[in-house]
């Protein structure tokens, strides 16, 4: 079963199946514009919290300013988009340009730093940038910009939610194949050995350093995606994609399954979107449930969900593998 799984013939029909299911499980499930819309959004946040996976689950760091790279491909796209009438494509090559920009400044910022202090300046980030977007009237000040028009690919209207749904898919389906092949890369590996060891990393010719900027700075693109995405989906770009729930759901999606977990982001991003659109307390509930989540799994398993199964499962055989107790001896 293994070597059958390995086969990348398998594999490749395996994932077109996959994909296929997806796009059309939404109408399975009765259709309807709030199912569309509801995918649509597991879709974007997933590519969003992937940007925060790279940092967090290959260099080990905990970013608190992904926020200001997702905010920073949407305000880019309503601003070429709305004042400029700019294409939407050309609009998402800006948006991805911009955010890997304000990426390397901030990379070569943090260049010497790590951890805590490391965090401290990406959190400094977000809230400089909620200062400028909320008091400069280029963009939009505390109203935002609104007058986002209809996303439209060439001859392709993605207006309604049914026809928004397959582009994002196809986002989310790119940058998981992105992230997988990274994780694969030299580049990747390198990150990876940066995280465990930088020590060893150093003595062995790779410039620490350096990697961790190459990294940071490659992380951008997918937030910034998931904010060009986000900008078209809801027509209106605002402070608020500075907020702090979107920080929170970036990090309990790669903290709840477990990090270094492929579809991890997907699948928990999944279950909280569905919460929250489906099964809402209300704004500040949700944010309450979506903290709470995430300070249970941390203090509880630092593997996540992943970490409990796994301790069930060592659980489990020990307990199988324990020898029976011995039966008493009898008394002639």
């Amino acid at each position: 079963m293994k070597s059958l799984l390995s086969n990348p013939v398998v594999r490749i029909v395996g994932a077109v199946a996959a994909i296929v299911l997806a796009l059309f499980l939404p109408q399975l499930l009765g259709g309807g514009n709030k199912i569309y819309t509801t995918f649509a959004l597991i879709a974007i946040f997933a590519i969003m919290s992937y940007g925060m996976d790279i940092i967090l689950s290959d260099l080990g760091e905990v970013s608190l300013g992904q926020t200001v790279f997702w905010a920073a491909g949407a305000y880019t796209t309503a601003l070429l988009v709305i004042k400029l009438q700019w294409d939407p494509l050309l609009s998402l090559v800006a948006a991805i340009a911009v955010s890997m920009a304000i990426a390397i400044v901030l990379g070569l910022i943090t260049i010497r730093t790590r951890e805590f202090v490391f965090s401290l300046v990406t959190y400094a980030s977000a809230i400089i940038a909620m200062a400028i977007v909320t008091n400069v009237e280029l963009f939009g000040g505390s109203d935002g910009l609104v007058g986002m028009p209809v996303l439209e690919i060439g001859p392709y209207n993605a207006g309604s939610a049914q026809n928004f749904y397959p582009v994002a898919l196809i986002s989310v389906v790119l940058v998981i194949y992105a992230v997988a092949r990274f994780r694969r890369s030299r580049l990747g590996l390198t990150a990876r050995m940066t995280h465990m060891n930088p020590e060893l990393t150093t003595t062995m010719g790779f410039d620490v350093r350096k990697t961790r900027a190459i990294v940071f700075m490659i992380s951008a693109p997918a937030s910034a995606l998931a904010g060009w995405l986000y900008a078209f989906q809801r027509s209106y770009v605002g402070p608020d994609l500075l907020d702090q729930f979107f920080l929170l759901l970036m990090l309990t999606a790669v903290i709840l399954p477990g990090k270094r977990i492929l579809f991890g982001p997907l699948i928990a991003t999944a279950i909280l979107v569905i919460q929250q659109q489906h099964f809402s307390f209300g704004g500040d509930v949700d944010k309450i449930v979506l903290g709470g989540v995430l300070a249970v799994v941390l203090l509880t398993s630092k593997d996540g969900l992943a970490g409990w199964f796994r301790g069930i499962a060592s659980a489990r055989r020990k307990r199988r593998d324990e020898p029976a107790p011995a039966a008493p001896a009898s008394v002639n």
